[in-house]
């Protein structure tokens, strides 16, 4: 796999962070031995915000050393806090007088209380307020100790999350009904669910100087290439911004291409769709707080595909991905064809059609492009509008505004019958592409197409359609040309590009994605199974 030198990231001046005397930097300044000064300093730094929980705990035999226990309110998990920090230190029944007799003599009061005090598993050490207040900050508890220059931090997290629910955006009659949520270990542990294997890696980094957003890259080694691995982590490496809020912003740093209307990194909410692109050698990067999960590398062929298509036989989904293909055709060319062919190309339409819609044009005063323009951006505006309006109104209003307009339109005389069947059949057509990102794609070049079908006709479309397809061949998804296996055409990664071959005869995996672990099964063929 060969990866470009140059990339969009490197032409672009990384934005620099500047702090102000009002918002001042975290230092790796180192904790004190003082309980009361790093106290002090912790509510200055977070502003003293209410939010913040600060109990002091006497411990020992004599109560003479003092602890604290630091956590934010709603994101931790208050019993988890009660029953396993606060119960074991403050209560004479836990802690035994050999304990307490260990705390009193000890120079090292925090090594007692991990080995014989703290029941929670994860806990670890920090040293420096610029750790403590991150771990804070992400859902930790923090105890600190009087006379101690290190902390403990205690895995505590416990904030509320909308559960796993189904897909809002990818629906499917047949197949699992669970989707990612907005945390990032629920979403971890969905993709695991799937595949159980040692050899998932999961790598997590934090981005954003000031919100410190967990990102994990995960891949199945030994089936993916490690030089897509280490790309990967060098583009994220090089974003340099303050915050990451959602997958969108990862996507559009870490791209290929920045002038294309085509995504070039693929997402997806939902496990299984996930899990079968890490089979593929894939690479998921997961950012929490949103549903959204990014796959790269991408090619134009996966946003075509569903997940539907492996659940159902193989010859029921290569029909309907057939028809999705159709469609695709549709949404991008029926406007411009109707307006070339009425405008420029009418001998080759039947004599009776063409009579038909001479009689229908006659009292429309605009020609078939504005006519087309009209309607186009009147149906976008009401497919923009049903989406943000409230979810139980959207659709009514979408469903009534479309009708009534339309047939108002054409008893006015503003447009043709025909016109309104051309754009409610392209209309459709847009809906059959599972891909969001995608559909919107080609609702863009609709235009363009539909200038040239105006200017040129014919030649103009067939002039389009070559540049589109040639821009496509150029684009790049990490190293990954975005056509293949079409362009360039390689037979053995064309089993699930078109048509899908069953699943005894998807052997292996793309060539082009990895080089290490290419079959997927071993075994001579289907008559030696059978």
């Amino acid at each position: 796999m060969r990866f470009r030198k140059s990339n969009p990231l490197n032409k672009v001046k990384k934005p620099q962070v500047q702090h102000s005397e009002s918002q001042p930097a975290h230092s790796e300044e180192p904790i004190s031995a003082s309980l009361g000064q790093n106290l002090q300093q912790i509510r200055q730094t977070v502003g003293n915000s209410t939010d913040i929980i600060i109990r002091e705990v006497h411990i020992g035999k004599d109560r003479s050393q003092i602890i604290a226990i630091l956590y934010i309110d709603g994101l931790v998990d208050k019993n988890i806090v009660s029953d396993f920090m606060m119960k074991s230190m403050m209560l004479d029944s836990s802690l035994s007088e050999d304990v307490n007799r260990r705390i009193q003599i000890s120079s090292n009061v925090l090594q007692i209380l991990k080995d014989y005090a703290l029941t929670i598993g994860d806990i670890r050490d920090v040293t420096d307020f610029e750790t403590l207040y991150n771990a804070l900050l992400s859902g930790n508890a923090i105890l600190l100790v009087d006379g101690e220059t290190q902390g403990i931090v205690a895995s505590a997290g416990g904030w509320k999350d909308r559960g796993v629910t189904e897909p809002a955006s990818e629906n499917v009659v047949r197949g699992p009904r669970e989707g990612f949520s907005e945390t990032l270990r629920t979403n971890t542990a969905l993709i695991r669910r799937k595949i159980k294997d040692p050899n998932l890696w999961l790598e997590t980094k934090q981005i954003g100087r000031v919100t410190k957003t967990d990102v994990a890259v995960m891949y199945i080694k030994g089936i993916v290439n490690d030089k897509l691995v280490e790309e990967v982590h060098e583009r994220l490496n090089r974003i340099d911004v303050d915050s990451i809020l959602e997958t969108g912003y990862i996507e559009e740093l870490i791209q290929d291409e920045t002038f294309t209307p085509f995504p070039t990194v693929y997402n997806s909410e939902r496990p299984d769709v996930i899990a079968a692109n890490l089979l593929e050698g894939k690479i998921a990067i997961l950012v929490d707080g949103t549903p959204y999960v990014l796959i790269v590398p991408a090619l134009f062929v996966s946003f075509l595909h569903a997940a539907e298509d492996y659940y159902q036989r193989a010859d029921i989904s290569s029909f309907i991905r057939l028809l999705r293909y159709i469609g695709v055709f549709i949404s991008l060319f029926s406007p411009s064809l109707y307006i070339a062919i009425t405008t420029f190309h009418q001998e080759m339409l039947p004599t009776s059609l063409l009579i038909g819609l001479a009689a229908q044009r006659e009292a429309v005063p605009f020609p078939a492009f504005i006519e087309a323009l009209m309607m186009e951006l009147t149906f976008e505006i009401l497919r923009e509008a049903g989406v943000r309006m409230p979810k139980y109104i959207g659709a009514a209003v979408s469903i009534v505004g479309t009708l009534v307009i339309g047939q108002a339109a054409v008893e006015a005389g503003i447009i043709s019958a025909v016109m309104v069947i051309v754009v409610s059949i392209t209309a459709i057509s847009s809906f059959v592409l599972p891909a969001y990102n995608m559909s919107i794609a080609f609702r863009m070049l609709r235009f363009p197409l539909m200038g040239l079908a105006a200017s040129f006709g014919l030649f103009g479309i067939i002039v389009g359609g070559i540049a589109l397809i040639l821009h496509l061949c150029s684009l790049r998804s990490f190293g990954v040309p975005y056509m293949s296996p079409l362009a360039p055409l390689i037979p053995a990664d064309s089993k699930d590009t078109l048509i899908r071959l069953p699943h005894w005869m998807m052997v292996s995996r793309p060539r082009l994605l990895n080089q290490k672990n290419v079959n997927r099964r071993n075994f001579a063929s289907r008559k030696s199974r059978e």
